[in-house]
């Protein structure tokens, strides 16, 4: 059992065909027991590359219908919900100053750092003897705010090295 953010790039692949979909279905099967956050916003993100897909001729309306419905209802009952909050949005302009993150990325990447400094603070007070630099794994398929969050010492995983 694990702690996992995924990032809408990652997860998109839950409910569209691509490379690393098995992966992600592995990782995000509620039978798993891994922990599954994501930012708020990866709701707008991921409806929009579903539609996407569908515009695009990459996927056919009803397989869009049913990967949106099943993602609304995962949405609701399945993932944990990081909120879009001041300290998160000051954060993502600071990363996206720093690295070249494009905007929802950086807040991604934030709500990531914010997830994982409080399960190292959890870790710390329950004894932990050692500080580890990540407690969660950040799940993205984005080159850009992978390399950012490896600077940044979180464990990244890809989910297109796992097709």
């Amino acid at each position: 059992m694990g702690v996992y953010f995924f990032d809408s790039s990652a997860l998109v692949k839950r409910y569209a065909t691509e490379v690393g979909a098995k992966w992600v279905r592995s990782l995000t099967d509620p039978a798993s027991g891994n922990e599954i956050y994501i930012a708020r916003i990866a709701g707008a993100e991921i409806i929009a590359a579903i539609s996407g897909k569908t515009r695009n001729k990459g996927l056919s309306a009803s397989d869009a219908t049913r990967a949106i419905g099943d993602f609304r209802y995962d949405f609701d009952r399945q993932y944990n919900l990081l909120e879009v909050t001041e300290s998160v949005i000051d954060r993502a302009m600071d990363l996206a100053e720093q690295y070249p993150l494009r905007g929802y990325d950086a807040v991604q990447l934030a709500s990531a750092i914010e997830l994982n400094t409080q399960f190292v603070a959890v870790n710390l007070s329950f004894g932990a003897t050692m500080l580890q630099a990540s407690a969660i794994v950040l799940v993205s398929a984005d080159k850009s705010l992978n390399s950012a969050a490896s600077a940044l010492k979180l464990v990244v995983e890809d989910p297109n090295t796992h097709p």
